[in-house]
């Protein structure tokens, strides 16, 4: 006798499974067994309609054998559950099964899974929505599909995800799936007729297809790999690919004749150190404080218009030592002041083991705002300090050259990469490059690490870092003590 088993539709997986496990469980061999979709088999005349009956043996498999079964559903083969049981079957009987992969019955599962993962990865990439505008509704968004397997319900959800906010439907010729926003719904399927025609939106994608199609890296049978031929009469773009493909050699060719265009560079790989011309001793003060009321209202780069405010140096005009840093912290910020947070307080330390007062030296940085990240910590929403591009720096660098030539320092001493590279012109490897640099102007410049490099050190190295870097310091001894 033969058991007839009918299933609600050709991706029903959940029945299957719970069918399959019942049969199994009754011990009812594959070849007793005939499966239908819906109504779309009629049993033999020798075939039971009803179910088999239930049985108690346990039913074990692989998760991974799970996995292919869902796959394998999915295919259009119409002899895919036959298959699928039997495989249960027989890894009931042949515990072996699991571990031999050139089985004829698992080689042919396999391949039949990768054919759905892959028609799922090309209907996710060759899907193209058209706008269908109701009245008093928000658009509808409709595609027209042509899948080879029933992957129709495995796919929709990836498009809900993806298309939360839209509304939109798929149209295939097996079955369909509309979103409103909150409802996934299936239905039967469509003729391509009943898909838009196309819309103005279609006609911007072309343009921009065509733009940015690159005749020098055409490469037409990888295109065709990815993108075969059977999906090009469903895509807007492949009415332009025959005419791009067939002028590409021509167009490459003019691109190697053409005359090179000089590079848009914004930023030159080594900048000229500008030489501010001396101001005279009375005029000092007022110039200082000027430029210093002119920086607050710096847009020269975005950072001026999200920092609290801008953060000017500080110190004695005509200070033998001028310090540089990078930018300032999240307490300059706040203050208005430069070197009051974390890393100023190990300068100061540092000036306490040198026995060096604060006053010898103006204190600056190369960027006079704070940029910065949001970030939700576990301690409450904080501003985390981020390196400032080489953009930034270049529009602070008059400011700083103007500082230079109103404290008329002695020397320079540069913390960090940013104020090396802004005070010497060119790209410097601070671990390398620690010791004196002199600038174009004859200004030597002290170069060594910031000091918040020295709290992002490994605890348990961090006190010989400091040591090191105080060394450093001390190299500037002579500066100091004029």
């Amino acid at each position: 006798m033969r058991w007839v088993e009918t299933l609600a539709h050709e991706a029903d997986f959940d029945g299957f499974r719970a069918a399959a496990r019942r049969l199994v469980a009754a011990g009812v061999a594959p070849d007793d067994v005939a499966w239908a979709v819906g109504g779309s088999a009629t049993p033999s005349l020798f075939d039971e309609p009803e179910a088999a009956p239930v049985g108690h043996a346990p039913v074990t498999v692989p998760a991974a054998f799970v996995d292919l079964c869902r796959s394998v559903v999915l295919h259009r083969e119409p002899q895919r559950f036959t298959l699928l049981y039997r495989l249960l079957w027989r890894l009931q009987h042949e515990p072996a099964l699991r571990h031999d992969t050139l089985d004829a019955d698992v080689s042919q599962a396999r391949l039949m899974a990768q054919a759905v993962r892959r028609d799922l990865h090309k209907m996710k990439a060759f899907v193209r929505f058209r706008e269908v505008h109701e009245q008093g509704a928000p658009p509808l968004h409709v595609a027209w599909f042509e899948p080879q397997h029933h992957i129709v319900e495995a796919v929709a959800p990836f498009f809900q995800a993806r298309f939360t906010a839209m509304r939109w439907a798929l149209l295939t010729p097996e079955r369909s799936v509309r979103w409103d926003g909150t409802l996934l719904e299936f239905g039967p399927g469509a003729a391509r007729a009943d898909a838009p025609p196309a819309d103005a939106g279609e006609a911007l994608w072309l343009t921009y297809y065509a733009h940015i199609f690159n005749p020098a890296r055409l490469k037409l049978r990888a295109m065709e790999k990815e993108m075969p031929r059977r999906y090009w009469h469903n895509l807007p773009e492949a009415t332009l690919i025959s005419t791009l493909a067939a002028g590409a050699a021509e167009r490459s060719s003019g691109m190697v004749a053409a005359e090179p265009q000089p590079t848009a560079r914004r930023l030159p790989a080594v900048r000229v150190v500008a030489v501010p011309p001396p101001v005279a001793a009375d005029e000092r003060e007022a110039a200082w404080i000027a430029e210093r009321q002119a920086a607050r209202q710096c847009r020269d780069c975005p950072l001026g218009a999200l920092a609290t405010q801008t953060v000017w140096g500080e110190g004695p005009l005509g200070a033998p030592l001028m310090v540089v840093g990078e930018q300032p912290g999240d307490q300059e910020d706040l203050q208005g002041r430069p070197f009051v947070g974390p890393a100023g307080q190990l300068f100061d330390r540092a000036l306490g083991d040198l026995n060096w007062d604060r006053s010898i030296a103006y204190v600056t940085n190369a960027v006079k705002h704070f940029k910065y990240e949001p970030r939700l910590t576990p301690r409450g929403k904080r501003r985390i300090h981020k390196t400032p591009a080489q953009q930034e720096a270049d529009a602070c660098q008059h400011w700083l050259d103007s500082e230079i030539a109103l404290v008329q320092p002695q020397a320079l001493i540069a913390l960090g990469a940013t104020a090396a590279r802004q005070l010497l012109g060119r790209p410097v490897a601070v671990t390398r490059e620690r010791g004196w640099h002199t600038r174009p102007d004859g200004l030597p410049v002290l170069v060594t690490l910031h000091p918040a490099a020295l709290l992002r050190a490994d605890p348990s190295e961090r006190e010989a870092a400091y040591a090191a870097w105080v060394a450093d310091l001390t190299l500037a001894e002579r500066y100091a003590r004029a």
